[in-house]
């Protein structure tokens, strides 16, 4: 077991200062391995910080004698940034001898997170592991955080690109087909576009198809947005900034909500989109939201339309400040409140989907990862959108296309709710393969929810 022995100090670089504050780790263990013959342990622990791919000592606690469930005096107070991946970790040792070696000590196990992650928990109790992976024994790790200012913070994503060349002397071909999914699982095809010639950027002639064509009934659908607004996006009024304020062109949020958006906006039952941001500071105290209406209304934070949408985004961008960190659980909540109202239903009539539009940075991957499995028993879908070229390795976990979502919790999602479409694969190709990729799995989600619950569908009279 390897560690990088020079105690750094904690801050790291940070092109946004006022996205810092500081933040106190309390550490303490309970059930730690007794590595003593005549007595017990005598343990202290270790926090190291991850710095270019290795691990550098921050600090480490005092010795507690003779004990298996030691409460550490000695605090960390670390740099948080927000918008910055800094993964921990925190190793246990049985205090042998006087030396700062830690070969010389017996090792009593480790644990290892994203300060984010600690942050956004407030409180975590984890189990401790060995080097090979193993359980440490019984042994667990409580991480308490307190951030010593008063910042607060949340976050939000969407990407495309062109098509793949298929003809050997050629290009493609291309064309689309849609489907449905039926009652007995079978796929019907609803809608297949013209072929375009010896491309690989087609144009396909406009077409509409209602939500209706893709599962079956008259559901109500309520389609609420949710932007990221936090500083991972860079600073809005910087050219490389994917928020960035320019009048004579798009930039990518605005090209993923006028792209995305009119392609969903068929499928709201009255057009009107309640339009969150989250992970700013608002005006005039410029504390942190993580759930705030982008046209400054609360009791009214609807939008009228894509055009709406995009009118209060314009408005809002300059009376903001990015901040973070990016947290998803508070709007996946909030949307999930509404749906939970619906569960009374009698009949298929109403399904909420949240849009989430984001960079793929995330810092509360446990809450996010817990809330989208309750979210699961609810008439509710997600779908979020990735703009920029970040790694969206946590957006495509979510999206359990290849694997049960469980919680930290242990409880398994009944049923994938979560749809990732990387915008930039999308960015210069048609209206319809992004339509395709947007609301491949939505149908499926829908028909399977209902089904489950055994809810017919509302017939045209009473829809």
């Amino acid at each position: 077991m390897a560690h990088t022995e020079t105690p750094t100090p904690t801050p790291l670089a940070s092109s946004v200062q006022y996205c810092v504050c500081k933040v106190e780790l309390s550490v303490s263990g309970q059930n730690l391995l007794d590595r003593d013959v005549t007595s017990k342990s005598d343990p202290f622990c270790v926090v190291f910080l991850e710095i270019n791919g290795k691990w550098s000592e921050i600090g480490r606690t005092e010795t507690a004698v003779n004990n298996l469930n030691p409460v550490f005096a000695k605090k960390f107070v670390v740099d948080y940034h927000f918008e910055e991946v800094q993964k921990l970790k925190f190793a246990l040792f049985d205090e042998d001898k006087s030396s700062k070696q830690l070969y010389e000590h017996d090792f009593l196990g480790e644990f290892s997170c994203t300060l984010g992650v600690i942050v956004s928990s407030k409180k975590m109790t984890r189990p401790l592991l060995l080097t090979n992976g193993k359980p440490a024994g019984k042994g667990t790790i409580l991480i308490s955080a307190q951030e010593i200012s008063d910042n607060r913070v949340i976050t939000l994503s969407m990407a495309g690109r062109k098509l793949d060349k298929k003809d050997l002397f050629g290009k493609s071909d291309p064309y689309l087909e849609f489907y449905k999914q039926e009652e007995d699982a079978k796929w019907m095809l609803v809608h297949r576009t013209e072929v375009i010639k010896n491309t690989l950027d087609p144009i396909w002639k406009p077409f509409s198809m209602p939500l209706v064509s893709l599962c079956d009934g008259h559901v109500d659908k309520n389609i609420k947005v949710g932007i990221d607004f936090t500083a991972s996006n860079g600073n809005p009024r910087d050219a490389s900034s994917l928020h960035y304020i320019n009048s004579m062109e798009s930039n990518e949020y605005l090209a993923a909500i006028w792209a995305v958006g009119q392609i969903i906006q068929d499928y709201d039952s009255d057009k009107m989109f309640p339009a969150l941001g989250f992970g700013a500071q608002l005006p005039p105290d410029w504390k942190v939201s993580h759930e705030f209406a982008i046209n400054f209304n609360p009791t009214n934070p609807f939008c009228s339309g894509v055009e709406g949408i995009v009118e209060a985004y314009t408005a809002c961008l300059p009376l903001i400040r990015f901040y973070g960190p990016t947290n998803f659980s508070p709007i996946i909540n909030h949307v999930a409140k509404f749906a939970s109202q619906a569960t009374q239903q009698e009949a298929a009539a109403q399904y909420f989907i949240l849009l989430i539009i984001t960079d793929g940075v995330i810092s509360d991957m446990d809450e996010t990862r817990h809330a989208v499995v309750q979210a699961a028993n609810l008439p509710m879908s997600i779908i979020i959108v990735g703009v920029g070229n970040a790694d969206f390795a946590a957006m495509e976990f979510l999206d359990g296309d290849n694997r049960v979502l469980r919680s930290y919790t242990g409880e398994e999602a009944t049923r994938d709710i979560v749809q990732f479409v990387p915008f930039r694969e999308f960015r210069n190709a048609p209206k319809e393969t992004l339509a395709k990729s947007v609301l491949a799995e939505l149908p499926q989600q829908v028909v399977q929810y209902f089904k489950q619950r055994n809810l017919p569908p509302v017939n045209s009279d009473s829809a």
